[in-house]
């Protein structure tokens, strides 16, 4: 039996500490309410991305695309630990946070298939996705990671209660900028939680052969930091409330180091196993795999039973062939629209095209 208001105390792995007496809590509280939404969309993700990937097998997807399959406790994890209201910035494996922070799936592969439902109208593409409070979706390695400390000052200077998360992979971390973003976030003692994304691989190249310390947490070095479970939603959660409770009680920037695995390869262009073989991954699925160690959790927990998941993945199944129906019907955007949106409450006017000759309207 299984009742709504069902809830257990669920323990998980200690978090590593770096420059902090005390850490997050090794247990939580998950509801059934809570667990049933983080597995749905959890699988709604893995079921976007694969079906992204099919997209782009057929080419109707084309250019960049980063997939996420495998990081989804990171994306669903992040999100339950912040309010709507606080602001999330990242790099160009955006989809799932995209989603996580409140569009649909269907905007979503319409805007990877280059369409006027889009969310950004069919000319953003997979690296260039925004929503409220969610900037995107950055195609420059590591460029997004001042921005997001410029959107933590901002959070300050209009003297709201709010936190900017500013999301960088392992392949970034030894960017110089990082480093400029951390001392300007410690000296002015800005909310801004810098997350490091650590899926073992830098493009083809694995953290190893990188970087001369792979403990990214203690890489702000006078900025606290914590090394956190990324393929568990939980320990990811209750990490973000942590983190997000310490910016908010005005002691600056915390960093977060979240240990997570990608099973795809770095992008559509790289089939991921001629720098790590099939096994290693097979081993990651049916060991840490981030939907499996949840829907256990829920299952053994009398939270929820195997039916009413699969219940949940046939209605996803059904959610994602709709969408993906509606992005390759949908028409593409008109060449007159080239121009549009480029400022977001300004008066119309001229953008110059290709040569002096060509024209384009913007309208906001």
């Amino acid at each position: 039996m299984y009742y709504l208001d069902a809830n257990r105390l669920i323990p998980f792995q200690k978090c590593d500490l770096h420059r902090l007496e005390e850490g997050p809590p090794v247990t939580t509280v998950l509801t059934r309410e809570d667990g049933l939404r983080y597995y749905r969309m959890m699988q709604t993700v893995r079921r976007m991305e694969l079906k992204a990937d099919q997209l782009y097998k057929q080419k109707i997807i084309r250019g960049f695309c980063h997939l996420c399959d495998g990081q989804e406790a990171c994306c669903v994890g992040l999100e339950a630990g912040i309010n709507p209201t606080d602001h999330l910035i990242t790099a160009y494996r955006a989809h799932g946070f995209t989603f996580t922070r409140g569009l649909s799936v269907r905007e979503i592969l319409a805007e990877l298939t280059g369409r006027r439902g889009g969310c950004a109208k069919g000319k953003g593409g997979s690296m260039h996705m925004y929503a409220k409070n969610f900037y995107g979706g950055n195609g420059i390695v590591g460029a997004q990671v001042p921005l997001g400390a410029g959107i933590a000052l901002a959070c300050k200077y209009n003297g709201k209660d709010e936190v900017c998360l500013t999301l960088y992979g392992d392949g970034a971390a030894n960017q110089g900028q990082i480093f400029e973003a951390y001392n300007m976030a410690a000296l002015w003692k800005l909310p801004c939680i810098f997350i490091c994304e650590n899926n073992r691989y830098g493009m083809g190249t694995s953290v190893e052969r990188a970087a001369a310390s792979t403990d990214y947490y203690k890489r702000g070095d006078f900025i606290p930091g914590l090394r956190v479970d990324g393929m568990d939603v939980l320990c990811v959660r209750e990490a973000t409330k942590f983190a997000a409770a310490h910016c908010r009680a005005g002691k600056g920037p915390i960093l977060m180091e979240l240990q997570t695995y990608r099973y795809h390869g770095h992008s559509m262009s790289d089939p991921g196993v001629s720098y790590r073989t099939r096994e290693e991954i097979q081993e990651v699925r049916s060991k840490s795999d981030p939907i499996m160690l949840l829907k256990d959790r829920m299952v053994n927990n009398d939270l929820a039973s195997v039916e009413e998941l699969k219940e949940i993945d046939v209605e996803v199944r059904k959610e994602i062939e709709d969408a993906a129906q509606f992005a390759t019907a949908d028409p593409e955007p008109p060449l007159e629209e080239l121009g549009y949106h480029i400022y977001s409450s300004d008066p119309p006017f001229e953008v110059r095209g290709a040569n002096q000759w060509i024209k384009f309207k913007s309208i906001s």
